[in-house]
């Protein structure tokens, strides 16, 4: 239940209002900005919102309980401060989202409806697309271990222990000829068998996309040159003569922790852990062990 301000609950009782809908970002970088739907500015607690900066949003969901709701904001990159550069180099990942219904002739007249933070974002052009969802969405989130065949540390991390800075797992690229957005060959990985930096984390050095990472779905190699594909597409397009450097690749298996890192040791899955057939075998007294064969009856 919301408590209105006196003056607000005053002005929606009178039948005609002048209410409009701010949103208030703050980003993990600690920037905060304003957007409003409204035609003017409109500022308060030190924060201005700006008109004809783009976005709108859906109607909001709410489920029982504790269950997550949220609601969509989408629109164009009509503002400096909304940039299509800003949401790729993920600036925007997780950022709060306080949403206010505020009078625009009273601007003290607010309240708070709703505080989230931005989910899923996805951009055609120079449109975009923002989940924001309810704060009943950390109770679903993965706290802690989980037990699982596969390896839960980051390669490279204190839990992992392998150094990356090992040659035999690092290499520096150039770019000869991109093949397609996310697809290109490169110099300067020679040595390397093939497969090698598959889920590994690329960099680039220099170029358009200097300074960004993006994970590597792909590597084959080849006598002269390598061709590589990344999971994403880049903010900026791949030209020859862009440099970067390159990390080598895990599937969190113990088999590639041994063969490939050789750090058995610090593998953090648990391999031997029984599955869902070992669970459901039972005992057949023919054959003195545990399957899913027919029991014998006594």
């Amino acid at each position: 239940m919301k408590t209105l301000d006196p003056g607000l609950a005053e002005h929606v009782s009178g039948g005609a209002t002048s209410l409009c809908t701010c949103w208030k970002a703050t980003r993990g970088d600690g920037v905060t900005l304003g957007f409003t739907d409204h035609d003017r500015d409109i500022a308060f607690d030190g924060t201005l919102f700006a008109a004809d900066s783009g976005p709108q949003a859906s109607e909001a969901t709410a489920g029982p309980g504790l269950a997550v709701g949220g609601e969509e904001i989408f629109g164009a990159f009509s503002s400096e401060a909304l940039s299509a550069a800003d949401l790729e180099a993920g600036l925007w990942d997780r950022a709060r989202i306080e949403v206010w219904r505020v009078n625009w002739r009273a601007p003290s007249e607010r309240v708070l409806l709703r505080v989230g933070e931005i989910g899923e974002v996805t951009r055609a052009d120079r449109a975009f697309r923002a989940e924001v969802r309810s704060l009943a969405q950390a109770l679903e989130e993965v706290r802690g271990r989980v037990f699982s065949h596969l390896c839960d540390a980051d390669l490279g991390d204190a839990r992992c222990g392998v150094d990356l800075e090992d040659p035999a797992f690092r290499a520096t690229g150039v770019v000869l000829a991109g093949q397609s957005a996310r697809r290109f060959s490169a110099s300067g990985l020679q040595g390397f068998a093939d497969g090698w930096f598959e889920r590994g984390l690329l960099r680039w050095l220099t170029g358009g996309n200097a300074g960004a990472s993006i994970e590597v779905a792909a590597h084959a190699a080849g006598e002269t040159s390598a061709s590589l594909e990344l999971w994403l597409e880049p903010a900026a397009a791949i030209v020859p003569g862009d440099t970067f450097t390159l990390t080598a690749g895990c599937d969190k298996r113990a088999g590639t922790c041994e063969a490939r890192f050789a750090n058995l040791i610090n593998f953090r899955g648990f391999p031997h852990m029984p599955g869902n057939d070992f669970v459901l075998s039972y005992p057949n007294r023919d054959t003195g062990r545990n399957d899913g064969s027919a029991m014998v009856g006594g």
